[in-house]
């Protein structure tokens, strides 16, 4: 078993560590918010996540899980450092890496040892040996160490299934030492025969990337294939489902609907394209991914516009705030962004999700209403937002939405509902690519 010191207890870092410490390890968490650490002492998760409760509770009793905000005794303690800190939008696009070179000093400062230095943050190629040139100079006295990258692949809602059952690992170091420890520390994986990619330190970099972004094409051509549906009166849902029965595409991510939104798609499809360009070779599926991304969200209000009408006066409720389900994450969430214009375009709004309220609270303006439950939400409703594809608003009583809406208009950016079966009941449902030309949709007034 290793000790293992995780830098970070956001999304990745929390989830790994925790992890880590149910194969066995001893890890130590360090995070600069002294109160956070302190709510993670006591098993109060930051975020919501299924099972990572159970997780961090039962690591904490077993001690081999616990929180500070002393990173240099943890460093001096610890043979293994994973670096898990943000790298958000930067300017012009690409990763601010300023927290991953803070990081970095703080463990060269402190080292007494040998140590592998491990990124897992999402960060440009060519970070890993940028550490490694900081670190060398930051030692106080020559010491041993060697830098590699151990990208995350976890989603958001599942990501305790994705760490413990995963598709892959990913592996890049520069030494022999690096690859067995950081291979060592994933030996549990080997019983379910997880997959290992063992590589240099620049292609695990650039993995990452180039998988975030794939996925992220995929959603946007999916979309683009949708808006075409709507002009020629095809069904996007049907188009998919023929796409994805050939296996050498899959039928995952070809959903369509008003976008991808989240902590990862929109800031790693933007840091790669900008570093793509730095580097003189723009990448140009990329940078359409992102394109057609950004129009998606303007193809939405101007449904909603085209089925509403003027907005100024008008009620709208909005069913889920979170990017998507099973997670209270609003970054980049297309429902935040849709509030936000339909209130500068005089809308009332009211809005409903499960988890991530509070979360939706800080990120929007004091004149949003959030509603007890679904119901509330709906009430006297000029228009209904289906944002967000949570479970509970698949099989809502639409019989008693009607009812209880001043005018029965459904925008459904997930393609929940069944448009026939929308329409029998009176509703005016416009979804994603399901055959309904933008200039045939109905409005409900002038």
């Amino acid at each position: 078993m290793y000790k293992i010191c995780m830098v970070g207890t956001g999304y990745v870092g929390l989830v790994s560590g925790a992890c880590f410490a149910d194969f066995g390890n001893t890890v130590i968490c360090v995070d600069k918010d002294a109160g956070k650490v302190e709510r993670l002492k006591n098993g109060e998760i930051p975020f919501y996540e299924i099972g990572l409760d159970e997780i961090v509770a039962r690591n904490l009793k077993e001690g081999r899980l616990s929180f500070t905000t002393d990173l240099a005794s943890a460093v001096k303690k610890c043979e293994v450092i994973f670096i898990a800190v943000g790298t958000p939008y930067g300017k012009g696009g690409e990763a601010d890496l300023s927290y991953v070179w803070a990081a970095a000093r703080e463990i060269a400062q402190n080292m007494n040892g040998y140590r592998l230095i491990v990124q897992k943050s999402t960060v440009p190629v060519g970070t890993g040996a940028k550490i490694r040139d900081l670190v060398a100079k930051t030692l106080k006295k020559k010491t041993a160490f060697d830098v590699a990258s151990n990208p995350e692949f976890l989603r958001e809602g599942s990501a305790i299934s994705d760490f413990m059952r995963p598709d892959r690992v990913v592996i890049g170091t520069s030494s022999q030492r690096g690859e067995d420890m950081l291979a060592g520390i994933y030996a549990p994986l080997y019983l379910n025969e997880t997959p290992m990619v063992r590589t240099n330190v620049e292609t695990a970099e650039l993995i990452k990337y180039a998988a975030n972004a794939f996925l992220a094409t995929k959603i946007s051509f999916i979309n683009e294939m949708a808006n075409l549906c709507e002009i020629v009166g095809a069904d996007v849902k049907v188009v998919a489902r023929g796409m994805g029965l050939d296996n050498r595409i899959g039928g995952k991510f070809l959903h369509a609907g008003a976008g991808y939104g989240g902590s990862c798609f929109p800031k790693d499809t933007s840091a790669l394209a900008t570093f793509s360009r730095k580097v003189g070779y723009p990448l140009r599926i990329v940078k359409a991914t992102i394109d057609v991304n950004d129009g998606q969200r303007q193809r939405i209000l101007d449904k909603i516009r085209r089925a509403v009408g003027p907005m100024k006066g008008k009620t709208v409720g909005v069913l889920g705030l979170s990017f998507k389900p099973n997670t209270d994450d609003v970054r980049d969430s297309v429902a935040l962004d849709l509030i936000k214009a339909l209130l500068r375009a005089g809308a009332r709004i009211r809005a409903f999700d499960p988890v991530a309220m509070d979360n939706a609270r800080a990120a929007l303006p004091a004149s949003v209403v959030f509603a007890e439950d679904v119901w509330e939400t709906l009430d006297g409703a000029d228009c209904l937002i289906l944002a967000t594809e949570w479970n509970e608003f698949r099989r809502l009583d639409m019989a008693k939405a009607k009812r209880m809406m001043k005018r029965p208009v459904v925008i459904d950016c997930k393609n929940v509902y069944d448009p026939k079966a929308m329409a029998d009941m009176g509703f005016v449902h416009v979804g994603v690519g399901r055959g309904i030309p933008l200039d045939k949709q109905k409005r409900t007034d002038g």
